[in-house]
């Protein structure tokens, strides 16, 4: 049997098996949340349930949770449902928030990816403002300062959302205590299924729904909830995965690709435990991707969002990364599933690769 390993969590998570097995009862039932009926309120009762358990990802009351169809439509209605003159977004933000609104500002970044605080300070005034900062970077794994940008913003009463989708059940995140006003999450990222997210709206934060209909999500988000991807959800955010033996694994991959000439992006800040965004002047993207693929090592080459196709990171054009070097970058992201076996598998074949660069090299070299 030919030995796999998938190494692209970030883009989406193996599912959990407490998830399968939740989902497959919920097929069982068979009304709509919104129907009073006793087949209704037994669906309603599950949809609550679950809301529980995702509220209780980032500390916060259960009426406080907006199920949306991803992190995508969340971090859409956040940016588009609140009144402001003005959007300020960082320049490493997913293209969900990067590309939700034609007017957004962008904030720079520095080498790290981390906002400029003194950058973003210059920026604030009194107008009526959100700031978009997401808490972890999904390329690099680079974790923002939350709680220090929302201590600044709201210093000038500006309203502050937090895309959380790669950092909520990697690293601790706890809503209320870092400030944020709203926060984007997503079920597939952390076990769950694809197609189901939310919004997390503080209390007193005014929201109006992008996508309205018949009043559900208390009229911030129409059209009839996605009861068994939602109960998924909830079953994802119940388990609660332990991440250091991930980290461990992410560790002793970089200690090996380092000593093969491998350049870590955001190695000097705190990043999540799973993830490693690196590359190897002379090894495309592309030529890594593929080629690990037929080895039977699935990376990508940064975001999953951009229709299969492999393309320069904005991430990595924001923090000045050489473009010769960003056109080598590939990211590995473990996960719950993750085995010291994956490790030796990337290891195996990205020498390989490394060694024809090196021999191409060489060649070159006699040639002249």
């Amino acid at each position: 049997m030919i030995k796999t390993a998938y190494m692209d969590y970030n883009a989406t998570s193996v599912m959990l098996p407490s998830v399968r097995n939740a989902m497959a009862d919920a097929f069982d039932l068979i009304g709509n949340p919104s129907s009073v009926h006793q087949v209704g309120r037994k669906a309603r009762a599950a949809m609550e349930k679950a809301r529980d358990h995702v509220a209780g990802l980032v500390g916060v009351p259960r009426d406080w949770v907006i199920f949306t169809s991803g992190g995508s439509e969340a971090d859409h209605l956040a940016l588009n449902g609140v009144d402001v003159d003005r959007v300020l977004v960082s320049a490493t933000e997913h293209a969900a928030v990067l590309n939700a609104r034609k007017d957004v500002e962008i904030i720079p970044v520095d080498g790290n990816g981390l906002i400029d605080l003194s950058k973003l300070e210059s920026l604030l005034d009194d107008r009526k403002t959100l700031l978009s900062v997401m808490a972890a970077n999904n390329e690099t794994g680079a974790i923002q300062p939350i709680k220090e940008i929302c201590d600044l913003a709201h210093e000038k009463g500006v309203l502050v959302h937090c895309d959380a989708v790669q950092a909520v059940g990697k690293i601790d995140f706890d809503m209320p205590a870092l400030g944020c006003d709203l926060v984007s999450l997503s079920a597939h990222k952390i076990g769950g299924p694809q197609g189901v997210g939310a919004l997390v709206k503080r209390d007193g934060v005014i929201l109006s729904a992008v996508q309205k209909g018949g009043g559900q999500e208390k009229s911030m988000r129409g059209g009839t909830e996605n009861l068994i991807g939602i109960i998924g959800f909830g079953a994802a955010a119940e388990e609660k995965v332990d991440y250091s033996p991930v980290l461990a694994l992410r560790d002793e991959l970089e200690v090996q690709i380092q000593e093969l000439g491998a350049h870590i992006f955001s190695k000097d800040v705190a990043r999540l435990p799973n993830t490693s965004c690196f590359a190897l002047e002379g090894l495309t993207s592309e030529r890594q991707v593929m080629a690990l693929d037929l080895a039977g090592v699935m990376v990508s080459a940064g975001s999953a969002c951009s229709s299969g196709t492999v393309k320069n990171s904005h991430v990595l054009k924001a923090m000045q990364v050489d473009d010769e070097l960003a056109n080598c970058a590939i990211r590995v992201s473990l996960g719950w599933d993750s085995k010291k076996d994956d490790i030796e598998l990337f290891v195996q074949a990205w020498s390989k690769l490394v060694e024809r660069v090196k021999q191409r090299k060489d060649s070159s070299v006699h040639a002249a």
